[in-house]
């Protein structure tokens, strides 16, 4: 088997890299990491895992697409430090970059469903956003980015599975990639033919990061087996946008009601009978 489970090759190991770098000696698919030059609160939470690179001078590699969508696409990049002089290992993290699209180039708007009960606090970007001009449109983009991260950082802080939020930068956040038990990027559970057992375990899991989120007023909106990854220690939820304040939003116990039977129905037709409308009563006793 290759040992390069992703078969993309990072340029980066074979540069030939001089003393000192300019934009003009990176090759197409690099950049230098804006690590250093985002606000602190644009990086991942505390404590942050040892892969995290974080070094000054480090390069992002593209190195592959993942996944797209109507809204948003995602990519792997490698981030590496350069070499030292003294010859010490280059630290190096692979990672998913989720891109959201500019106003012009999305094919899809979120219902306005998930939105209320949320505040913009420019009074100027808010009326643009109301208004649905081209800077609104642009500005909304931003929303749904920043939403993402907040919710990442939020629910990783509170020990809910997924991914660690390396960082944002306009639309654009870094973040862990999840892979599965043989280091590729881990599928979807809808793509999975798990065993009775695992389906047991997984949901167990999903029970347990579902108790957690309602315990905190948060809904995920959108949850099915499309958006809840199998990773190699468990299950991850990913595609966090449209999180929403359980008790703020007046659609909060519907969207969770549908989160509930979505799962469960996945779980059922794969031979693990579950209700939808017993784990939506057991999470409300969580909330309220």
């Amino acid at each position: 088997m290759s040992n390069d489970p992703l078969n993309l090759t990072p340029t980066v190991h074979a540069l030939e890299l001089p003393d000192f770098l300019t934009p003009n000696d990176l090759d197409e698919g690099q950049r230098w990491s804006t690590w250093s030059s985002i606000e602190r609160l644009q990086r991942g939470p505390q404590p942050r895992p040892d892969w995290v690179v974080t070094q000054d001078e480090s390069i992002d590699t593209e190195l592959g697409v993942l996944k797209t969508g109507k809204e948003a696409d995602v990519f792997v990049i490698e981030r590496a430090a350069l070499p030292t002089a003294g010859g010490a290992p280059v630290k190096r993290a692979v990672m998913a970059a989720k891109r959201y699209r500019d106003a012009e180039h999305r094919s899809f708007r979120r219902h306005a469903g998930y939105t209320e009960g949320r505040r913009i606090k420019d009074s100027r970007e808010a009326r643009a956003v109301a208004t649905k001009t081209r800077f609104g449109r642009q500005v909304a983009t931003g929303v749904w980015a920043q939403a993402e991260w907040s919710a990442l950082v939020d629910l990783w802080t509170s020990g809910v599975p997924v991914p660690y939020p390396v960082q944002i930068d306009d639309r654009e956040i870094l973040m862990e990639l999840v892979v599965d038990a043989d280091g590729s990027p881990a599928p979807r559970l809808a793509a999975t033919r798990p065993s009775r057992d695992q389906l047991t375990q997984w949901y167990d899991q999903l029970r347990s990061a579902l108790i957690v989120l309602c315990g905190k007023g948060i809904v995920h909106g959108d949850l099915s087996a499309y958006n809840i990854l199998a990773g190699r220690d468990g299950i991850v939820l990913i595609d966090l946008p449209q999180v929403l304040d359980l008790i703020a939003n007046p659609n909060g116990t519907d969207f969770l009601h549908r989160d509930c039977v979505n799962v469960c129905t996945w779980f059922s037709s794969k031979g693990l009978e579950r209700d939808g409308d017993e784990l939506f009563a057991e999470l409300l006793a969580y909330a309220f």
